[in-house]
């Protein structure tokens, strides 16, 4: 058995299915007490709603935290954002710009305070009006040559970002910092912000038995061989994953 680096999106994914958590949790800290395995949740949850489902959840500490959909990178329980991640998301980045220009759509509803965060402006925007506003919205943002990118995912949340940040490049960030190979990383998610965790590269993906139409949409669009399709569901999907590539026998 080596280590591996373990990053998982967490609502729908690794929590959803408790039992299974419970038995997923005991696996990854023995592996990671044993093989020097690393653990990172990679989520579109800012500070405050982690540490309410960490709290809630029982979560195990994880070695680095992905939060706010890749825009903000923590290590070892600090609560400082990495400068070195910060750094990359800089260029070409204006918060000011972003919301002047979206306050023109009033189909865009601001998320609460606690979701607004320096990298990351996110609003609630119904599936109905979304393939209108999306198109048009992108056009626009660009046409201020703003370097930025939309992640829109379970039908209603929309976040705008800086090109270079979403969970897969801020994973690639950990893998290389860390040294650890594409074929010793293995990702976990179930909707369609974990899509660049998927798409990055070819580290194993695990997508859980219960993902949403738009991951396994893609999934069937781009189909890879490191690519596992669980059956059952959140954590349960997770283990059933990595056993299936040999992380866990």
């Amino acid at each position: 058995m080596k280590p591996f680096l373990f990053v998982t999106d967490l609502d729908h994914t690794l929590v959803g299915d408790d039992q299974a958590l419970i038995e997923l949790n005991q696996h990854l800290s023995e592996h990671r007490q044993e093989y020097g395995t690393k653990i990172v949740y990679a989520t579109g949850r800012s500070p405050v709603l982690y540490q309410e489902l960490q709290v809630e959840k029982n979560l195990i500490q994880p070695d680095a935290l992905v939060l706010s959909v890749g825009t903000e990178i923590y290590f070892d329980g600090t609560d400082v954002p990495d400068a070195d991640w910060s750094e990359i998301l800089s260029p070409g980045w204006s918060r000011d710009s972003v919301l002047s220009i979206t306050s023109k759509y009033s189909e865009l509803i601001l998320q609460p305070d606690s979701e607004q965060r320096s990298f990351k402006v996110s609003f609630f925007l119904q599936q109905a009006a979304a393939e209108d506003i999306l198109p048009q919205l992108e056009a626009e943002l660009l046409k201020y040559k703003l370097n930025i990118k939309l992640i829109y995912s379970s039908g209603i949340d929309l976040d705008i970002v800086p090109l270079s940040s979403d969970k897969g490049q801020a994973m690639q960030f950990l893998r290389q910092k860390w040294k650890f190979a594409a074929q010793q990383t293995v990702v976990c998610g179930d909707s369609g912000n974990d899509i660049a965790l998927f798409a990055v590269g070819n580290e194993r993906g695990i997508i859980v038995g219960n993902a949403r139409k738009e991951l396994l949409e893609w999934h069937d669009e781009y189909p890879a061989d490191h690519r596992y399709l669980a059956k059952d569901f959140c954590a349960g999907g997770i283990i059933e994953g990595l056993k299936y590539f040999g992380f866990l026998e």
